[in-house]
């Protein structure tokens, strides 16, 4: 068998259990505020450990985690009616203050970019992750909570679908690369079968 069979063998059989585990998620609300939390604080942690790896890049990796798990929990909690208000929120705020004021006293080679790092992580990975709450969680006109699992599911359904037939269509037809500098193994045939 040959390497990349058994490279697509492999794929199919993780890509199938994530699946699962995540359709499971979408099927109990309660589970994927966990899971999703869960999976906000992973990814929290792996990029920053990705971005201390930077020259002359330093910021808090737990810190940073914890804050992002907590914004992502007191998004869920807000939609879902266990808090009233956006004070739920101040601890959050506090915590990217004492982030930043911290930086000031830390010494570090470059604190902007440090403060820079931990924004970004917050933006680009907390931000949408919080936002399936806002999705899945909704109010009717008369203040009723109403749980629709099938809108955020379908956005992952959509790019579940986009990457299986951008892999297959780059594995099999493949030969002009996309962005050779940032992803090599990116092709413009991949590119199209995922649209379509």
């Amino acid at each position: 068998m040959s390497d990349k069979v058994k490279n697509l063998i492999v794929r199919a059989i993780t890509g199938a259990l994530f699946v699962a585990i995540m359709v499971a998620g979408f099927l109990r609300p309660h589970y994927m505020v966990v899971l999703f939390a869960v999976i906000t604080g992973m990814s929290l942690w792996e990029y920053t450990g990705l971005v201390n790896e930077i020259k002359g890049v330093r910021i808090n990796r737990f810190i940073s985690t914890v804050a992002g798990v907590y914004f992502f929990l007191a998004i869920a909690g807000h939609r879902l009616g266990f808090v009233e208000g956006f004070s739920i929120f101040v601890p959050y705020i506090l915590t990217i203050i004492y982030l930043f004021v911290s930086e000031l006293y830390l010494k570090n080679e470059n604190p902007i970019n440090n403060w820079a790092y931990t924004m970004l992580g917050q933006m680009y990975l907390t931000l949408p992750f919080s936002m399936i709450n806002i999705l899945a969680f909704q109010t009717n006109e008369r203040g009723e909570i109403m749980i629709d699992m099938l809108l955020p599911l379908s956005i992952f359904i959509f790019l579940w679908t986009n990457d299986t037939g951008a892999y297959c269509c780059g594995s099999l037809f493949g030969k002009h690369k996309l962005f050779p500098r940032i992803s090599p193994k990116k092709s413009w045939e991949g590119s199209i079968g995922g649209g379509l």
